[in-house]
């Protein structure tokens, strides 16, 4: 029981500062390649303040619950938004010898459903706001997950067909370095479909600020319109994790006994800086294009990535 406990306890922690590490990270790389000034020097060496200072900035606004708001699901939605990605993390392997929070005989399926939850909380700030751009923005937000989830599942069902089980420590005692040349384009589909679920640029159109201010978060202000960025961080932290467990080996490394832990961190941050990368560098998608590229281009990628570990499975076997 005490474990137990502690195991939460220790995921608690991370599920609270990880995420503020990748959004620190977000304005530091963002800053040094569009030559922002700004965040580079609040509070002095590398503008170490500068998250502070937003924290400070978050908590000292009104919050503010429009007349026309549904209150309790207006009020709900941010939580409901940001939670699901603490469970998730709990049945995320660190390290081996059981370094998780709590392992799972079903973990795929479990923390796949876990994150769809996470989008229920901005369809719920979209229709409880009373704005018509709240309004669009959930419904965009439903339409991405409807396009984006498909694609996903089936890249991680490759995963779990190749290692034989649906635990994700099981995926990972399973795991071998010659997975990596063919599981490559079931780890591209995965990863894309994640960062659209989290309406990352260039798939931000449910929040894209040019055509309806900034989707289901227009009315929030305050912490409950921080909890969703929070969230936002929260969900690159479990889809890069994710990521890495399925497709790069999460802990496997050299010295993964001792230093299984570290190797996770390196690739779980280096998909972070990818996806802080990707919001840098290209525009938004127009909506039609969005949903085109989930269907016309991931969904066959995702198929063919099954079939081929189909294929490899029979002839090994």
């Amino acid at each position: 029981m005490l474990d137990t406990v502690l195991r939460c306890v220790a995921t608690l922690v991370v599920f609270l500062v990880l995420p503020l590490v990748i959004g620190q990270t977000e304005h530091k790389v963002m800053a040094h390649m569009q030559g922002r000034l700004g965040p580079m020097y609040a509070g002095g060496f590398h503008g170490w303040a500068q998250l502070v200072a937003d924290g400070v900035k978050f908590a000292q606004k009104e919050d503010i619950v429009p007349a026309g708001a549904d209150r309790r699901v207006f009020q709900l939605a941010p939580a409901v938004s940001l939670l699901p990605y603490l469970f998730v993390l709990l049945a995320i392997p660190v390290g081996p010898d059981g370094f998780v929070g709590q392992a799972i005989d079903a973990g795929l399926f479990f923390v796949l459903a876990v994150m769809g939850v996470a989008v229920i909380g901005k369809l719920m700030a979209g229709w409880a706001s009373a704005n018509k751009f709240s309004l669009l923005g959930g419904l965009r937000t439903a339409a991405q997950l409807m396009s984006y989830e498909l694609p996903m599942v089936l890249a991680a069902a490759s995963v779990a067909m190749a290692a034989g089980t649906l635990s994700l420590p099981g995926i990972l005692d399973a795991w071998q370095w010659y997975w990596l040349p063919w599981q490559i384009i079931g780890g591209f589909v995965f990863f894309t479909a994640g960062l659209a679920e989290l309406q990352r640029p260039p798939f931000d159109m449910p929040i894209a600020d040019s055509e309806i201010i900034f989707g289901a978060y227009t009315e929030y202000t305050g912490l409950r319109f921080a909890f969703f960025l929070l969230s936002e961080y929260a969900g690159i932290l479990v889809v890069s994790a994710l990521t890495a467990v399925l497709f790069l080996g999460g802990w496997h490394g050299p010295m993964a006994d001792q230093l299984g832990w570290l190797w996770m961190l390196l690739k779980t941050f280096a998909l972070a800086f990818v996806v802080i990368w990707l919001r840098v560098t290209y525009p938004r998608l127009r909506e039609d294009q969005l949903m085109r590229f989930a269907w016309v281009a991931l969904v066959p990628l995702a198929l063919g990535q099954l079939a081929l570990t189909g294929i490899i499975k029979v002839a090994i076997a």
